[in-house]
């Protein structure tokens, strides 16, 4: 993370006594990126983080395993809102696409499931719809539909739902490594600049401890190995305080400032976030490009490097209007595919610019990869099986 935060109760410095108010010590926990080379926080556990009193395998669900590559090469839609919903938000997900540096899949929870930390890579996910309390180690965060929800490796959390009777939607993009603002939006201290399309003022953490109480509480871990569930003696989230720069936090898609053009920008104007091997863009409701002679839709474009995906999540995307693209769809446009606005939408998009219209409505979450994805069961399962010939109609 980009910036400093300290929560609930901390020493004057680091490693020296700190005591529980029984007279014992507090224990400290350092979690550190990149082998104490990079971002950390300190915490302060009213127990030891490392007490465990079993440790079983889990198997991972049929819904989350096993993948294709994407021959022969097709472009490809697939319907979210058509996938099986039920399940908690980590043993629910339905696998869509991966590769070596990005797993992403969805799920649409209707129950609340255990505690759980990925210690193979950073979580970022994207809440569709539903509201909910993430829950971890650094405090508690409410999050709702448009966040992102970006959680740092090795985070013990759980998403508690605000409503029982109506699923949580996510899409959630498991990255091999860590998932960060782009570069290019810092300054060589971590200071977001004046360009960057957002802030520190837009980013949410954690603001007060959260400190439970249990025994023998499990904990479903993630490595590269498999999923394990670690029965820890004390309840693990009984940190009284942290402080440093690492920590889970949330960004609302309503809060990214467009960058535009005159005549059409490319996609890297709406950069989120950065992983490894992958980017994560925002498309959002923004004036449209303003020159005079502008085709004011994007392009034909064929990016050689990238595997493009795109989230549809709101509004009306106009430049694949009639491909049956729609809210809650994905298409997948592989690198081998040239790809571009559907049929007569140039045209009419002038149009509708000629007759007054200024502005885009639709909102959209992008992943562009540098390794080509393969695609999970649960993805052909809900295809558009005609989307590939709808630009030849």
């Amino acid at each position: 993370m980009p910036y400093y935060r300290a929560v609930g109760e901390i020493p004057r410095k680091r490693h020296i006594q700190f005591r529980r108010p029984d007279g014992g010590l507090y224990a400290e926990e350092l979690m550190g990126e990149e082998g104490f080379s990079s971002d950390s926080s300190l915490l302060y556990h009213v127990n030891p983080p490392t007490a465990i009193v079993k440790s079983e395998g889990v198997d991972l669900p049929s819904h989350a395993a096993g993948t294709s590559p994407n021959h022969p090469l097709l472009p490809r839609h697939f319907k979210m809102h058509e996938l099986t919903a039920g399940g908690d938000p980590v043993l629910g997900r339905r696998l869509l696409l991966a590769n070596d540096d990005v797993r992403i899949s969805y799920v649409a929870a209707d129950t609340d499931g255990d505690l759980y930390r990925n210690s193979a890579g950073d979580e970022c996910v994207y809440v569709e719809a539903g509201r909910a309390r993430l829950e971890s180690t650094y405090g508690a965060l409410d999050v709702g539909p448009g966040d992102y929800v970006v959680i740092p490796t090795g985070t013990i959390h759980r998403f508690v739902r605000a409503d029982p009777a109506a699923p949580l939607r996510l899409i959630v993009f498991e990255a091999s490594g860590h998932i960060r603002p782009p570069r290019r939006y810092l300054s060589q201290y971590g200071q977001f600049l004046e360009h960057a399309p957002y802030s520190e003022r837009d980013l949410r953490g954690p603001a007060d401890p959260l400190v439970l109480e249990g025994e023998d509480v499990p904990v479903l871990v993630r490595t590269r190995a498999g999923l394990s569930r670690l029965t820890y003696r004390n309840h693990p989230l009984d940190v009284v305080g942290w402080d440093g720069c690492l920590y889970p936090f949330a960004f609302n898609i309503a809060d990214f400032e467009p960058i535009v053009k005159r005549t059409h920008a490319p996609p890297p104007v709406h950069q989120t976030f950065e992983g490894p091997n992958f980017v994560i863009c925002s498309f959002c409701p923004r004036p449209l490009d303003f020159d005079a002679a502008a085709i004011p839709i994007p392009y034909n474009h064929h990016n050689v490097d990238s595997d493009e995906v795109m989230f549809y999540v709101g509004g009306d995307y106009t430049a694949r209007r009639g491909s049956g693209i729609d809210i809650g769809s994905i298409s997948l446009h592989p690198s081998g595919f040239t790809h571009g606005p559907a049929p007569g939408a140039v045209e009419g998009v002038i149009d509708a610019v000629g007759k007054g219209h200024t502005t885009t409505t639709e909102t959209a979450v992008m992943i562009d990869t540098f390794r080509p994805l393969n695609i999970g069961g649960e993805a052909f399962a809900v295809e558009a099986s005609d989307y590939a010939w709808t630009w030849a109609r």
